[in-house]
């Protein structure tokens, strides 16, 4: 009678026991997968750091399209005033017309410089 007790019992026992290192093992498995996605290269901190770069990227891709915005509108007042297009040749070629009087100031950066 313990003999067929026996026969019965252990093939399921064993069956049990592998099932549960089967288990076991994924277990093991899918905790090592999650240490490696906080704590590994491509982890939360990667990701941060990515996150604050992406950040700091868009920050100059918004002051780049601002600082277009101010030349476009400068290009339109240029193309459509005449006197705007007198006061910024006379400023870039350094002229003045007759009677006035025009102080060159040094630059503060070639001030320091000396």
């Amino acid at each position: 009678m313990y003999n067929r007790y026996l026969r019965v019992t252990l093939p399921r026992f064993t069956s049990f026991l592998s099932r549960h290192k089967v288990a076991s093992c994924l277990c093991a498995l899918f905790l090592f997968y999650v240490y490696l996605a906080i704590r590994g290269p491509q982890g939360l901190q990667a990701w941060s750091q990515k996150r604050a770069e992406i950040k700091q990227l868009e920050q100059q891709v918004a002051a780049m399209r601002a600082e277009n915005d101010e030349r476009k509108l400068r290009i339109q007042r240029l193309e459509s005033s005449s006197s705007e297009q007198e006061v910024e040749i006379r400023k870039q070629l350094k002229l003045q017309r007759p009677g006035e009087t025009t102080f060159i100031l040094p630059d503060k950066n070639e001030h320091a410089a000396h």
